[in-house]
Protein backbone atom coordinates (compact mmCIF):
# COMPACT_ATOMS: atom_id res chain seq x y z
CA UNK A 1 0.00 0.00 0.00
CA UNK A 2 2.77 1.90 0.84
CA UNK A 3 4.63 1.27 -2.67
CA UNK A 4 1.17 2.26 -4.26
CA UNK A 5 0.92 5.87 -2.38
CA UNK A 6 4.88 6.36 -3.51
CA UNK A 7 4.39 5.34 -6.71
CA UNK A 8 1.00 7.88 -7.17
CA UNK A 9 3.11 10.85 -5.23
CA UNK A 10 5.92 10.25 -7.71
CA UNK A 11 3.48 10.15 -10.61
CA UNK A 12 1.67 13.75 -9.46
CA UNK A 13 4.91 15.25 -8.41
CA UNK A 14 6.30 14.44 -11.92
CA UNK A 15 3.00 15.67 -13.93
CA UNK A 16 3.12 19.09 -12.06
CA UNK A 17 6.35 19.43 -13.01
CA UNK A 18 5.47 19.06 -16.98
CA UNK A 19 2.72 21.11 -16.80
CA UNK A 20 4.51 24.08 -14.93
CA UNK A 21 7.50 23.31 -17.58
CA UNK A 22 4.97 23.92 -20.34
CA UNK A 23 3.36 27.13 -18.70
CA UNK A 24 6.81 28.60 -17.91
CA UNK A 25 7.80 27.56 -21.70
CA UNK A 26 4.40 29.53 -23.09
CA UNK A 27 5.40 32.35 -20.97
CA UNK A 28 8.62 32.50 -22.23
CA UNK A 29 7.56 32.31 -25.68
CA UNK A 30 4.96 35.24 -25.19
CA UNK A 31 7.57 37.48 -24.42
CA UNK A 32 9.85 36.42 -26.78
CA UNK A 33 7.26 37.45 -29.26
CA UNK A 34 6.32 40.05 -27.24
CA UNK A 35 10.13 41.04 -27.87
CA UNK A 36 10.52 40.73 -31.03
CA UNK A 37 7.52 42.59 -32.41
CA UNK A 38 8.79 45.50 -29.86
CA UNK A 39 8.95 48.74 -31.55
CA UNK A 40 12.16 51.23 -32.20
CA UNK A 41 14.10 51.41 -28.85
CA UNK A 42 13.41 55.54 -28.53
CA UNK A 43 9.95 54.78 -29.21
CA UNK A 44 9.83 52.06 -26.12
CA UNK A 45 11.48 54.38 -24.06
CA UNK A 46 9.31 56.89 -24.95
CA UNK A 47 5.91 54.84 -24.45
CA UNK A 48 7.44 53.37 -20.88
CA UNK A 49 8.17 57.24 -20.14
CA UNK A 50 4.29 58.23 -21.11
CA UNK A 51 3.22 55.44 -18.82
CA UNK A 52 5.46 56.70 -15.45
CA UNK A 53 4.69 60.16 -16.52
CA UNK A 54 0.63 59.39 -17.01
CA UNK A 55 0.70 57.21 -13.57
CA UNK A 56 2.62 59.71 -11.73
CA UNK A 57 0.29 62.57 -12.39
CA UNK A 58 -2.64 59.97 -12.04
CA UNK A 59 -1.84 59.87 -8.64
CA UNK A 60 -0.42 63.49 -8.29
CA UNK A 61 -3.75 65.14 -9.33
CA UNK A 62 -5.72 62.09 -7.52
CA UNK A 63 -4.03 61.56 -4.33
CA UNK A 64 -4.18 64.81 -2.90
CA UNK A 65 -7.89 64.73 -2.00
CA UNK A 66 -7.68 61.23 -0.80
CA UNK A 67 -4.79 61.78 1.47
CA UNK A 68 -6.88 65.18 2.58
CA UNK A 69 -9.61 62.98 3.37
CA UNK A 70 -7.94 60.72 5.35
CA UNK A 71 -6.24 62.97 7.56
CA UNK A 72 -9.83 64.64 8.26
CA UNK A 73 -8.61 67.94 6.91
CA UNK A 74 -10.49 71.31 6.99
CA UNK A 75 -10.15 74.01 5.10
CA UNK A 76 -8.65 77.47 6.80
CA UNK A 77 -10.05 80.29 5.47
CA UNK A 78 -8.04 83.50 5.95
CA UNK A 79 -10.63 85.05 8.27
CA UNK A 80 -10.01 82.91 10.81
CA UNK A 81 -6.35 83.46 10.48
CA UNK A 82 -5.26 86.72 9.04
CA UNK A 83 -2.59 86.92 10.62
CA UNK A 84 -1.17 83.52 9.26
CA UNK A 85 -2.18 84.47 5.66
CA UNK A 86 -0.60 87.54 5.79
CA UNK A 87 2.99 86.17 6.70
CA UNK A 88 1.96 83.39 4.23
CA UNK A 89 1.43 85.55 1.40
CA UNK A 90 4.76 87.12 2.12
CA UNK A 91 6.47 84.81 1.20
CA UNK A 92 5.33 83.77 -1.33
CA UNK A 93 5.34 86.96 -3.12
CA UNK A 94 9.23 86.61 -2.27
CA UNK A 95 9.52 82.92 -3.79
CA UNK A 96 7.01 83.69 -6.67
CA UNK A 97 4.35 81.33 -5.90
CA UNK A 98 0.80 81.29 -5.52
CA UNK A 99 -0.54 81.20 -2.00
CA UNK A 100 -1.66 77.49 -1.21
CA UNK A 101 -4.62 76.68 0.07
CA UNK A 102 -3.75 75.75 4.02
CA UNK A 103 -5.50 72.91 5.37
CA UNK A 104 -5.79 72.13 9.50
CA UNK A 105 -6.10 68.03 10.47
CA UNK A 106 -5.47 66.49 13.38
CA UNK A 107 -2.29 64.51 12.19
CA UNK A 108 -0.83 61.45 14.30
CA UNK A 109 2.34 63.63 15.82
CA UNK A 110 2.36 67.67 15.32
CA UNK A 111 4.01 68.45 11.95
CA UNK A 112 3.00 69.57 8.76
CA UNK A 113 3.51 68.77 5.00
CA UNK A 114 2.74 69.97 1.61
CA UNK A 115 0.72 68.47 -1.53
CA UNK A 116 0.86 69.95 -4.89
CA UNK A 117 2.79 72.52 -6.68
CA UNK A 118 3.61 76.03 -6.90
CA UNK A 119 0.71 77.03 -8.48
CA UNK A 120 -2.02 74.97 -7.07
CA UNK A 121 -0.30 74.45 -3.54
CA UNK A 122 -1.92 72.56 -0.25
CA UNK A 123 0.02 73.20 3.22
CA UNK A 124 -1.50 70.72 5.81
CA UNK A 125 -0.97 71.80 9.47
CA UNK A 126 -1.55 70.03 13.26
CA UNK A 127 -3.77 72.04 14.81
CA UNK A 128 -1.66 71.88 17.49
CA UNK A 129 1.17 73.55 16.14
CA UNK A 130 -1.14 77.27 16.38
CA UNK A 131 -0.52 76.96 20.39
CA UNK A 132 2.79 75.69 20.40
CA UNK A 133 4.50 77.96 17.69
CA UNK A 134 5.59 81.29 17.73
CA UNK A 135 4.47 83.79 14.97
CA UNK A 136 8.15 83.57 13.40
CA UNK A 137 8.59 79.66 14.54
CA UNK A 138 5.40 79.34 12.48
CA UNK A 139 6.30 81.24 9.71
CA UNK A 140 9.67 79.13 9.48
CA UNK A 141 7.97 75.58 9.07
CA UNK A 142 5.82 77.86 6.10
CA UNK A 143 8.80 78.73 4.45
CA UNK A 144 9.97 75.22 4.60
CA UNK A 145 6.91 73.39 3.23
CA UNK A 146 6.44 75.78 0.60
CA UNK A 147 10.02 74.93 -0.41
CA UNK A 148 8.51 71.75 -0.93
CA UNK A 149 6.49 73.33 -3.22
CA UNK A 150 8.26 75.55 -5.42
CA UNK A 151 10.80 72.66 -6.23
CA UNK A 152 7.88 70.33 -7.48
CA UNK A 153 9.10 68.03 -4.60
CA UNK A 154 5.42 66.32 -4.26
CA UNK A 155 5.53 65.52 -7.82
CA UNK A 156 9.15 64.08 -8.23
CA UNK A 157 8.51 61.89 -5.86
CA UNK A 158 5.60 60.95 -6.83
CA UNK A 159 7.60 60.25 -10.47
CA UNK A 160 10.03 58.44 -8.62
CA UNK A 161 7.98 55.98 -6.83
CA UNK A 162 5.98 55.14 -10.48
CA UNK A 163 9.40 54.56 -12.25
CA UNK A 164 10.16 52.50 -9.32
CA UNK A 165 7.19 50.19 -9.86
CA UNK A 166 7.54 50.19 -13.38
CA UNK A 167 11.36 49.18 -13.12
CA UNK A 168 10.24 45.95 -10.74
CA UNK A 169 7.65 45.30 -12.37
CA UNK A 170 9.22 44.97 -15.85
CA UNK A 171 12.39 43.08 -13.83
CA UNK A 172 9.18 40.93 -12.59
CA UNK A 173 8.13 40.00 -16.03
CA UNK A 174 11.23 39.25 -17.38
CA UNK A 175 11.74 36.60 -14.62
CA UNK A 176 8.23 35.29 -15.04
CA UNK A 177 8.97 32.01 -16.63
CA UNK A 178 11.58 31.29 -14.20
CA UNK A 179 9.38 32.04 -10.99
CA UNK A 180 6.58 30.08 -12.90
CA UNK A 181 9.23 26.86 -13.89
CA UNK A 182 10.86 26.84 -10.37
CA UNK A 183 7.62 27.13 -8.57
CA UNK A 184 6.92 23.73 -10.23
CA UNK A 185 9.94 22.37 -8.81
CA UNK A 186 9.16 23.30 -5.46
CA UNK A 187 5.73 21.68 -5.75
CA UNK A 188 6.60 18.85 -7.56
CA UNK A 189 9.69 17.90 -5.26
CA UNK A 190 7.21 18.02 -2.11
CA UNK A 191 5.26 15.09 -4.00
CA UNK A 192 8.11 13.14 -4.88
CA UNK A 193 9.19 12.96 -1.67
CA UNK A 194 6.10 11.92 -0.52
CA UNK A 195 4.79 14.82 1.65
CA UNK A 196 2.36 17.16 -0.46
CA UNK A 197 1.41 18.51 2.36
CA UNK A 198 4.30 20.12 2.98
CA UNK A 199 5.25 23.41 2.41
CA UNK A 200 6.93 23.68 -1.26
CA UNK A 201 10.04 25.82 -1.50
CA UNK A 202 9.26 29.45 -2.70
CA UNK A 203 10.92 31.28 -5.41
CA UNK A 204 12.90 33.35 -2.58
CA UNK A 205 14.63 30.39 -1.31
CA UNK A 206 15.89 29.82 -5.39
CA UNK A 207 16.60 33.55 -5.42
CA UNK A 208 14.42 34.78 -8.11
CA UNK A 209 12.20 36.62 -5.35
CA UNK A 210 15.32 37.87 -3.86
CA UNK A 211 16.59 39.38 -6.92
CA UNK A 212 13.83 41.67 -7.52
CA UNK A 213 13.67 42.15 -3.61
CA UNK A 214 16.94 43.67 -4.25
CA UNK A 215 16.05 45.93 -7.26
CA UNK A 216 13.05 46.98 -5.49
CA UNK A 217 15.28 47.99 -2.34
CA UNK A 218 18.14 49.36 -3.93
CA UNK A 219 15.65 51.85 -6.09
CA UNK A 220 13.73 52.23 -2.88
CA UNK A 221 17.06 53.73 -0.86
CA UNK A 222 17.46 55.74 -3.94
CA UNK A 223 14.25 57.55 -3.99
CA UNK A 224 14.31 57.82 0.07
CA UNK A 225 18.09 59.27 0.01
CA UNK A 226 16.68 62.42 -2.56
CA UNK A 227 14.08 63.18 -0.48
CA UNK A 228 16.14 63.63 2.49
CA UNK A 229 18.51 65.67 0.26
CA UNK A 230 15.19 67.69 -0.37
CA UNK A 231 14.62 68.16 3.03
CA UNK A 232 18.00 70.08 3.97
CA UNK A 233 17.29 71.67 0.51
CA UNK A 234 13.82 73.02 1.98
CA UNK A 235 15.61 74.22 5.28
CA UNK A 236 18.25 75.89 3.49
CA UNK A 237 15.76 77.83 0.94
CA UNK A 238 13.42 78.59 4.22
CA UNK A 239 16.35 80.39 5.99
CA UNK A 240 17.30 81.76 2.52
CA UNK A 241 13.52 83.54 2.32
CA UNK A 242 13.15 84.57 6.06
CA UNK A 243 16.77 85.05 7.34
CA UNK A 244 16.02 83.26 10.57
CA UNK A 245 17.61 80.14 10.89
CA UNK A 246 16.92 80.04 14.94
CA UNK A 247 13.30 80.44 14.49
CA UNK A 248 13.09 77.11 12.13
CA UNK A 249 15.47 75.25 14.26
CA UNK A 250 13.11 76.16 17.36
CA UNK A 251 10.31 74.99 15.48
CA UNK A 252 11.95 71.76 14.94
CA UNK A 253 12.94 71.42 18.81
CA UNK A 254 9.47 71.91 19.47
CA UNK A 255 7.97 68.92 17.54
CA UNK A 256 10.73 67.23 18.75
CA UNK A 257 9.96 67.76 22.44
CA UNK A 258 6.19 67.07 21.71
CA UNK A 259 6.74 63.69 20.81
CA UNK A 260 8.17 62.20 24.17
CA UNK A 261 6.64 61.75 26.65
CA UNK A 262 6.49 63.51 30.16
CA UNK A 263 8.73 60.81 31.59
CA UNK A 264 11.30 61.02 28.79
CA UNK A 265 11.26 65.06 29.50
CA UNK A 266 11.49 64.48 33.42
CA UNK A 267 14.37 62.05 33.19
CA UNK A 268 16.31 63.67 30.17
CA UNK A 269 15.71 60.48 28.01
CA UNK A 270 15.86 60.98 24.34
CA UNK A 271 12.35 59.95 22.68
CA UNK A 272 10.91 59.37 19.27
CA UNK A 273 10.88 61.74 16.65
CA UNK A 274 8.60 62.26 13.49
CA UNK A 275 11.40 61.38 12.19
CA UNK A 276 10.43 58.04 12.60
CA UNK A 277 13.36 54.96 13.18
CA UNK A 278 16.73 56.06 14.56
CA UNK A 279 18.33 53.13 13.96
CA UNK A 280 20.78 52.59 10.85
CA UNK A 281 18.26 50.78 8.72
CA UNK A 282 15.57 53.07 9.58
CA UNK A 283 17.72 56.29 8.73
CA UNK A 284 18.38 54.74 5.37
CA UNK A 285 14.37 54.17 4.38
CA UNK A 286 13.53 57.15 6.08
CA UNK A 287 12.22 59.65 4.03
CA UNK A 288 13.65 62.70 6.34
CA UNK A 289 16.91 63.09 8.22
CA UNK A 290 17.14 63.04 11.98
CA UNK A 291 15.51 66.49 13.32
CA UNK A 292 18.78 66.67 15.36
CA UNK A 293 20.77 67.08 12.58
CA UNK A 294 18.62 69.53 11.11
CA UNK A 295 18.87 71.43 13.94
CA UNK A 296 22.67 71.42 14.39
CA UNK A 297 22.96 72.55 10.44
CA UNK A 298 20.75 75.60 11.11
CA UNK A 299 22.55 76.72 14.34
CA UNK A 300 25.59 76.39 12.65
CA UNK A 301 24.16 79.21 9.35
CA UNK A 302 22.86 81.11 12.38
CA UNK A 303 26.24 81.35 13.64
CA UNK A 304 27.69 81.85 10.87
CA UNK A 305 24.96 84.89 10.23
CA UNK A 306 25.93 85.91 13.42
CA UNK A 307 28.76 85.28 15.72
CA UNK A 308 26.99 85.78 18.48
CA UNK A 309 24.13 83.32 17.45
CA UNK A 310 25.09 80.72 19.46
CA UNK A 311 24.42 82.27 23.09
CA UNK A 312 20.35 82.27 21.77
CA UNK A 313 18.80 79.14 23.45
CA UNK A 314 16.81 76.90 21.96
CA UNK A 315 15.78 74.27 24.00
Amino acid sequence: MRLLFRAFTVAVGLSLLAFYALVALLTYRALVLLWSVRPDPSVSAALVAGVVLLTAWANYRYGTPRLLASVDATPLVPDRAPGLYRRLDALCDRMEISTPTVYVARLAAPNAFALGGPRDGVVVVDRSLFRMLSGDEFEALLAHELAHLEGYDGFVQTFAVSALRTVVGVVALALLPVAVFLEGVGRATAWIRGTPTATPLSNDEYGVGGLVTVVAVGLTLFVRAYSRRREFAADDRAVEVTGRPLSLARALRRLEQATESPLHRFFGLPGPTPTGDETPLGRLLSTHPPLEARIERLVEQAEERDATAWSIPIR
